[in-house]
């Protein structure tokens, strides 16, 4: 029997699925800035995003939902640079010279911190953020415990955890406070770096591994 064929689009990768997300994140934030979360509808997200809207129902739960791929970004950035701490540093001193509050910034930066703004004012993206820097604690525990050779699941670890997802959740609040109408200022980030530093240095115990 000769197999036909098969007819339509190719089915998207993952990673075609993740840009997307994000093309659609984008399209959202922005008519969010323009039009605010009450007076934009998913139609005008999914027309925007150069989809139907029964694919954007299909990926998002609610509109306000579709902000997640880019409030993701400044979750994965902190995730990011404590994968690659090394073991001779302690902690703040890696941040300083390695840390960005935006993975991949580019051109995202601005929306990424706009959105952070409207969660001050929007309960539902409020919500939102809240929950994905609840999940990202347990990626904070695994690498935390392995530094202070501890199990994941112990008290201290999830309170060491709890306490860096804090001082990131407000040391970016104040970054975006920073920000202006055409950017965000280099001496702005910058404060930002040693902000998140100084605090975990003060507030956490994460130590360099002795060299053997």
């Amino acid at each position: 029997m000769v197999e036909r064929p098969r007819r339509g689009r190719p089915p998207a990768s993952d990673e075609q699925r993740q840009q997307q997300r994000l093309d659609i994140s984008r399209q959202a934030v922005r008519l969010f800035r323009a039009h605010g979360v009450a007076g934009t509808s998913g139609e005008q997200i999914a027309r925007a995003a150069g989809i139907s809207e029964r694919t954007l129902w299909r990926w998002f739960r609610s509109k306000e939902s579709c902000v997640e791929p880019l409030l993701s970004k400044s979750i994965d950035a902190f995730q990011s640079v404590l994968r690659t701490w090394p073991p001779e540093l302690e902690l703040p001193e890696h941040l300083r010279a390695a840390y960005t509050p935006v993975l991949d910034a580019g051109e995202d930066i601005e929306a990424v911190l706009a959105v952070i703004r409207m969660t001050h004012d929007e309960p539902a993206l409020r919500a939102l953020y809240l929950v994905l820097r609840e999940r990202a604690e347990p990626a904070f525990a695994e690498v935390l415990a392995e530094r202070m050779g501890m199990p994941a699941d112990t008290l201290e670890v999830r309170m060491q955890a709890a306490a860096t997802s804090a001082v990131l959740r407000e040391a970016t609040d104040h970054l975006v406070a920073r920000a202006t109408p055409d950017g965000v200022p280099a001496e702005a980030l910058q404060e930002h770096r040693e902000n998140v530093a100084d605090a975990l240095r003060r507030l956490t115990r994460y130590p360099a591994t002795p060299s053997v």
